[in-house]
């Protein structure tokens, strides 16, 4: 893996436009499973509860995610790893355009990357968003007020219902992030694909878009994925381990 630490590095150090997708092989390392894995978020709850058109229709599906999101069982409690401070000490380095993530996790945010470049394709489940008039709340200013409440809580503006402010089943990314997300990938000449097995659309166009652009493409992913035949350099070990011995090497 040395020469392939070395070739990124050396990406890298000539770059003045970098750019990050991350995917949830960043946040396993971090105790976060994913959706679909062992102890993965659907083997607590029900996919269907997290469609858009169940969670308006039914109190009882919005009562039961309220009461996992109170109980801090959705990702609050998981902390940043290595991977996502390597990303920090990237974006010190000046080089970091942009920060395109699948997670939902707030975990890039915990971990220091500046919100400015962070563009959240399926959301931030930390945060609850009024689907009447979109008033945002971090999701520890609600718990607090319903912390002895079994009802899920409401708008304090216009008594609206509050969602996690995530991508539900059956909703379309933010087109605005995404767009941008687009832009920026047509404008980096290196795209660090972290994590991420490329198969959910049309978020994997974005690495699609850069390497189409010219960029270079470098994939860090345990297992295949849909865009290794694009890759100029494929590394198959964990996120933490191989972006610390990148940055390493390019403050060395």
């Amino acid at each position: 893996m040395e020469k392939e630490i070395q070739q990124v590095a050396q990406m890298i150090d000539s770059s003045s436009r970098v750019a990050v997708f991350t995917g949830a092989g960043i946040s396993t390392e971090s105790g976060i499973p994913d959706f679909r894995g062992p102890g993965g978020l659907w083997t607590k709850y029900d996919p269907d509860d997290f469609t858009i058109d169940k969670f308006l229709a039914s109190r009882a599906t919005r009562q039961k995610i309220w009461q996992g999101l109170r109980d801090g069982g959705l990702m609050e409690d998981a902390n940043p790893n290595a991977a996502h401070y390597a990303l920090v000490e990237l974006e010190k380095l000046g080089k970091l355009i942009s920060l395109v993530t699948q997670n939902i996790d707030n975990l890039h945010q915990k971990a220091g990357s500046s919100p400015a470049l962070i563009r959240e394709l399926h959301g931030n489940m930390q945060m609850l968003v009024c689907l009447n008039c979109r008033e945002r709340y971090p999701i520890s200013i609600v718990k607090e007020r319903y912390a002895h409440s079994e009802d899920p809580p409401s708008c304090e503006y216009c008594r609206g219902i509050l969602k996690p402010d995530v991508v539900f089943f059956g909703e379309a990314l933010p087109q605005q992030i995404l767009a941008q997300a687009m832009r920026e990938a047509e404008e980096c000449d290196v795209m660090i694909v972290i994590g991420s097995s490329l198969v959910v659309y049309p978020a994997a166009y974005v690495p699609i878009q850069a390497r189409r652009a010219g960029a270079k493409l470098v994939i860090i992913n345990r297992g295949e994925t849909e865009q290794d035949a694009m890759a100029d350099v494929r590394i198959d070990d964990a996120a933490g381990v191989t972006m610390t011995k990148i940055m390493e090497r390019i403050k060395g």
